[in-house]
């Protein structure tokens, strides 16, 4: 597809490494006083505030935070203060915002009642103007320009960035650092990987699984979104080692299953339930070597945990926005979906 003729969803996604490399280089500053300040507060717990692509970028934060702060994460629904009423006591935590637009009532709402119940709180927005905005103590913006695709693509990956600087800011992690000032360049690879063979296994399929684990969990969960808001699927997400508790029942021959690995600790063990998975006659898809009955996809490795797993969901989105048109659908303009849902 020729750049003038590529929908919104396909040039947005081609922005992504322009985008990551404006946020990290004109966002330095915000990040690097937004790490101080959770430095300061040293929080024995901190809360994520989101919905949609929003919350799954909160869930590769979950467990970002854990793995390297050992810092527990848990979401909070935003519903707790917006339809009930009911404040929680968030006194020696940090809350994360995540909103594209800023706009939501209901995040806004968590977000001013977890400041007062004694959080600190940050908001990550590519709305800079937004009541998100105004009412967080730490506001770092998602510089991803104006997103015109009803899926967001650049502002999931900007958010994840965007959380994962300030992490790097806190704990002062120079591996991790260094990550994300080489990202671009990875990201730039991974616009450019090739999944087309997995476009020909979905054809007469109209329900499959997405598996991850650990950070990929988070894009697992991300991709399956993606193939319900562009392609019309069914598409659930699990983790690796859940899916053997009771999905794995349906899975028989042919039943397409995704299963994004990244270079982790976890890989192994994501290999081997995909192989279990292909020998229960599944039509299974992995981004990893470590398989022998399932097709092996290829990936942009990083040579950093969170940052390969980030890479994932860039090739992954070139790959849906082709599945969308493969199946005589705009994803730009999915039907029944706006860009900005504002919910109470």
């Amino acid at each position: 597809m020729s750049t003038q003729n590529a929908t919104h969803m396909r040039q947005e996604i081609e922005e992504i490494p322009q985008v990551i490399s404006r946020l990290l280089s004109e966002g330095r500053a915000d990040l690097a006083a937004a790490g101080a300040a959770l430095r300061a507060r040293d929080p024995a717990a901190i809360v994520t505030i989101a919905r949609g692509s929003s919350d799954h970028a909160s869930a590769f934060l979950k467990y970002a935070i854990e793995l390297l702060a050992g810092v527990p994460v848990a979401s909070v629904g935003p519903s707790i203060v917006s339809i009930y009423g009911r404040e929680l006591k968030l006194g020696r935590t940090a809350a994360i915002s995540i909103s594209q637009s800023g706009k939501s009532p209901d995040i806004v709402a968590m977000t001013e009642s977890a400041r007062r119940s004694g959080a600190l709180t940050f908001a990550l927005t590519n709305t800079i103007d937004s009541p998100l905005a105004a009412v967080a103590e730490h506001t770092v913006a998602l510089r991803s320009g104006e997103e015109k695709s009803v899926a967001a693509t650049k502002t999931f990956v900007a958010s994840i960035v965007a959380g994962l600087g300030i992490v790097g800011n806190w704990l002062d992690d120079k591996a991790l650092l260094a990550a994300l000032e080489s990202l671009p360049e990875l990201l730039e690879q991974a616009v450019q990987v090739d999944w087309s063979p997995l476009l020909g296994a979905l054809d007469q399929h109209n329900s499959l699984y997405v598996l991850g684990r650990g950070p990929a969990l988070a894009i697992a969960a991300e991709a399956a979104l993606k193939f319900k808001e562009t392609c019309g699927m069914h598409a659930e997400a699990y983790s690796a080692a859940e899916v053997l508790h009771g999905p794995a029942r349906i899975v028989e021959r042919h039943f397409p299953v995704l299963v994004l690995a990244a270079r982790d600790a976890a890989e192994a063990s994501v290999a081997e339930v995909a192989e279990r998975l292909a020998g229960q006659g599944a039509r299974t898809f992995i981004t990893s070597v470590n398989a022998q009955k399932a097709e092996r996809l290829p990936f942009a490795a990083s040579g950093h945990p969170m940052t390969d797993a980030l890479a994932l969901i860039v090739t992954f989105y070139g790959f849906v926005e082709a599945l969308s048109r493969r199946r005589g659908f705009n994803p730009d303009q999915p039907p029944h979906l706006k860009k900005v849902t504002e919910t109470i």
